[in-house]
Parts: structure tokens; C-alpha cells; sequence
């Protein structure tokens, strides 16, 4: 650790001043700015947790919970959690620094990090389950679990960094909690609402043996990651780097767009794809468009992801957020699983070359790429719209998820060929302060078309009337629709 730290303060004598003590004094400070302004939220959130135990809302919490912690442990798998900025990489990775020295700043930080994630987990477990009793005994069970599970995902995302074989462990264990997810969900609409009475119900030792449990195999994965770290490959820490330099590149520029081509290209250039004869039927913009149809088949998990994320509106439902809750995870999760099928569109926007060399006019190929993401975007507001139905939200609103379909490509379509956020438009006074338009409106774009195409469906949602507003939205959001196509080129 001393030759690391030498070599560090070496680098920093050449350039930046050091630290003074006023350095340590404003760090403290604005430390202690941050307690403050934290602790009342997290007291307003311990003085609503239920002191009764309701199954459905134990249910919904639980599956949202293992979710959260599924997409966590995804990103972190893909992103890579062990990096190092861009001077330690070139410097300090391939010297014959200890490895383990070298990255003890990142362990630190993804270690605080942890401990923070973790608490508001617990949090939200003991507010999903409730508290008939001991309440601050339970929170302090609670906390101690959802650092466990978030110090030990951690542990196990830095273990699969470093070997396939811890890899394929992590796998199995996303699989094991998707299907927990699933199981709970399923098990809060009726048949199983006495187990999740049973496990909310606990009693105070129960809890703190859980705790104590997970605490012993968290650390356990956290002393197996320690060890591994010594001797983790330069190559992966190296690529983990590289992407973590693009994603703050993305973040200086503001330009967020560009971390889905980042991800986008880290999951095709290490795969090995099979050529396939162009298909013979097909030509012109049918044959451009076809590109997306290809490239979603070749990913069968995603599909999979996909539907059964269909769940997620009512398990907000569910979990307190009520119609409100649902309708937001329906707006937002309907918009990005239609954009999923734009990235030939998106291309398109940056360099139509491709498109001009195959003889694709412009209509015909933004009409050819409108069909994908109204299949997808339809699809899954229909599943999400059915699960309402049955978990008793009233309706039947389930047609409405076929009939919003051409509104979401539209929204889709204007979601992938917007501009980079254009930094020059004024700044917008506000009650909250100065608010720049550019990134406002950058955000907007595609989420206002599907929002003006899916008004109909909205108010049946609202209002719990869906006949007569089902012909003005299969109208209406056709009608977006071909205004959309009819428009301007790019949005």
C-alpha cells in the first residue's frame, strides 16, 4: 500500500495542490450538510411503516425488492463494479504495483456505496412487510439484511468479474430470484397470502437470525472477493475502465443517449454471429427494417425480460402506489419496451447512408420501422393492462393496450431520432431555481407524442369508462400516428 501511495503522491506533486486542512474541514462539512438534510426523509419513512401486515402489499414489496436487486446485480455484471480512473489504468494497472493496493480506493467507494444502497433497502423491506412490534429492533434487523444482500451482490459481481466460473454462479443466482419475484407476486394475489402472513408476522428472534445469517455469508463472499482481487486479470479491470471513461464522458457532454450505444456495442463485440441469406421476399425499406427484427430474435432472454416485466404495474399497484403508481409504470415501461425496437431507426437519424445505398425512401422506411415498435409497445401494455384486470383494478382495459400501439411507435420513433440536447436554448426560471430547456426538452421528446397519442386510454384509465373512449383511441392513435409519418423527417 505504501508504494501505491508514494506513486500517487508523486503523480499529484506534479500537478494539483495538496490537501489542506480546509479541504478536510469543507469535505466534513458538507458530510454533516448531508446527514441533516437526510434525516428527516428517512424519519418520515420510519414513522409510515405499517404496524399491520397486509399480504398483498408484503407481496408486491418482496417481488419488487428481488427485482431491484436483479437489475443491480445486472449492470453491475455488465458495467464491471472493479474499475480505476483513466490515469490509474494507464499508469498503475500494468505496473508491478500489488494489484490489490492498487485498487483499494474503488473497493472503498463500491464498499460506501453498499452500506448506503443497502440501508435504503432494508428500509423498503420493513415498509413492504410492516412492524407489529419492536419497531427500531426490526429496522435495525432490516438495515442489517439489505446491507448484507447488497455487500454480498457486490462481492459475488466482483468474483464474476474475475472468473466465467463465478460467472455462471451469478447467473443462476438472477434466475433464482426472478422466479422467487414471480413466485411472491403470484403468491400475494391468493393462494399463498398465509405464507407471506406468516413471513411478515416473524417473530423479533426470526429477524435477527436472518440478519445474523446473511451478515456470515456476506461476509464470506466479501472475504473470497478480497482474496480474489489480488489476482483479478489487468484485461478485465482494463475494459471495465474504458466503459466507466465512456459513461463519464457521456455524463461531462450531457449527452445520456450515448451510454445505450455504449452498452448497445459492449454486448455485440464479443459475440460470434452467424451469417444468414438475406431473405429473398423482401425489398426495399421491408428489407432494411427487417435488420431489427433479426437483431431482437438473436436475443430470446430480452424477449423473455421483457414479458414478465409486464408484472411491474401491478406490483406498484400493490406495494402503496396505488393507480397513480400503475399508471406511471405503465406510461414509462410501455414507452421504453417500444423503444426497444428502434435501433434501426436511431441509426438512421445519425448516418442515413445505409438506407440511401439499399433505395429505402424516407416514408417508406420510417413506416416499415413503425411496425416493431408498435408490436412490442402494444404487446406489453396488453399483458401489463390484463394483469390489472385480474388483480381486480377494474375494466376491462386490456383492448386498450392494442389500440395504444401505433402511439407508442410514434413516441418510440420520436424517442430515437431526436438530436443531442441542444446546450444554446435559454434557462427557464422556476420555484425550484434556474432550469436549462435543453435537457428539459430533450427528456420530453417521444414521451409528449405518446402521451397526446394515448389521451383516450388515459382518461378510460382515470375514469374507468372504456366504451366509447376505445373507438376514439383506436382512431386517435392511428391518427398520431400518420401526422407523425407525414411530418418533418427527423423530430
Amino acid at each position: 500500500m505504501s508504494g501505491v501511495a508514494e506513486v500517487r503522491a508523486f503523480v499529484r506533486a506534479g500537478g494539483r495542490r495538496r490537501r489542506s486542512w480546509s479541504d478536510r474541514y469543507i469535505a466534513l462539512l458538507s458530510l454533516g450538510l448531508l446527514v441533516v438534510l437526510a434525516s428527516p426523509a428517512i424519519g418520515r419513512a420510519v414513522s409510515v411503516v405499517p404496524r399491520d401486515v397486509d399480504p398483498a402489499r408484503a407481496g408486491a414489496g418482496l417481488a419488487l425488492i428481488a427485482l431491484l436487486l436483479v437489475g443491480s446485480l445486472t449492470i453491475a455484471r455488465v458495467v464491471g463494479p472493479v474499475s480505476v480512473s483513466a490515469a490509474d489504468a494507464a499508469w498503475l494497472v500494468l505496473s508491478p504495483l500489488p494489484r490489490r493496493s492498487v485498487l483499494a480506493r474503488t473497493l472503498l467507494v463500491l464498499a460506501v456505496v453498499c452500506v448506503v444502497v443497502g440501508a435504503a433497502v432494508g428500509l423498503a423491506l420493513l415498509s413492504a412487510v410492516g412492524a407489529p412490534d419492536a419497531l427500531s429492533l426490526r429496522l435495525l434487523a432490516a438495515v442489517v439484511l439489505g446491507v448484507s444482500w447488497a455487500l454480498g451482490g457486490v462481492a459475488a459481481s466482483v468474483l464474476a468479474q474475475a472468473s466465467q466460473f463465478w460467472g455462471g454462479w451469478l447467473v443462476a443466482v438472477l434466475v433464482v430470484l426472478v422466479v422467487a419475484a414471480v413466485a411472491v407476486a403470484v403468491m400475494s394475489m391468493g393462494p399463498g397470502q398465509g405464507v407471506l402472513v406468516g413471513i411478515a408476522s416473524a417473530s423479533l428472534g426470526a429477524w435477527m437470525a436472518a440478519a445474523a445469517a446473511s451478515a456470515a455469508a456476506a461476509a464470506g463472499l466479501v472475504g473470497r472477493a478480497w482474496a480474489v482481487v489480488a489476482r483479478i486479470p489487468a484485461r478485465v479491470v482494463l475494459d471495465a475502465s474504458a466503459r466507466r471513461g465512456y459513461a463519464a464522458g457521456a455524463f461531462a457532454v450531457m449527452d445520456p443517449g450515448s451510454l445505450t450505444w455504449i452498452v448497445e456495442d459492449a454486448h455485440w463485440r464479443s459475440r460470434v454471429l452467424r451469417s444468414r441469406a438475406w431473405p429473398s421476399r423482401l425489398r426495399g425499406a421491408a428489407a432494411v427494417a427487417w435488420l431489427d427484427w433479426r437483431r431482437l430474435a438473436r436475443r430470446p432472454g430480452w424477449l423473455a425480460l421483457v414479458a414478465a416485466s409486464s408484472v411491474l404495474p401491478v406490483l406498484a399497484a400493490r406495494a402503496g402506489g396505488g393507480v397513480p403508481g400503475a399508471l406511471i409504470v405503465l406510461a414509462v415501461g410501455a414507452l421504453a419496451v417500444a423503444a426497444t425496437g428502434t435501433a434501426g431507426a436511431r441509426r438512421d437519424a445519425g448516418d442515413a447512408a445505409l438506407a440511401r445505398l439499399l433505395g429505402a425512401g424516407p416514408r417508406a422506411l420510417l413506416a416499415a420501422r413503425a411496425v416493431l415498435p408498435a408490436l412490442l409497445g402494444g404487446s406489453w401494455l396488453t399483458l401489463a393492462l390484463a394483469g390489472l384486470d385480474v388483480s381486480g383494478f377494474g375494466g376491462p382495459f386490456w383492448p386498450l393496450g392494442l389500440l395504444c400501439a401505433p402511439a407508442l411507435a410514434a413516441g418510440a420513433l420520436r424517442l430515437a431520432r431526436r438530436r443531442p440536447i441542444e446546450h444554446t436554448m435559454p434557462v427557464m426560471d422556476s420555484p425550484l431555481g434556474p432550469v436549462p430547456l435543453g435537457p428539459v426538452v430533450w427528456v420530453l421528446a417521444g414521451a409528449d407524442v405518446a402521451a397526446l397519442g394515448c389521451l383516450p386510454a388515459l382518461m378510460a384509465l382515470t375514469s374507468g369508462v372504456t366504451g366509447p373512449l376505445l373507438a376514439a383511441q383506436a382512431v386517435w392513435g392511428a391518427a398520431v400516428l400518420v401526422v407523425y409519418w407525414a411530418g418533418p423527417r427527423r423530430a
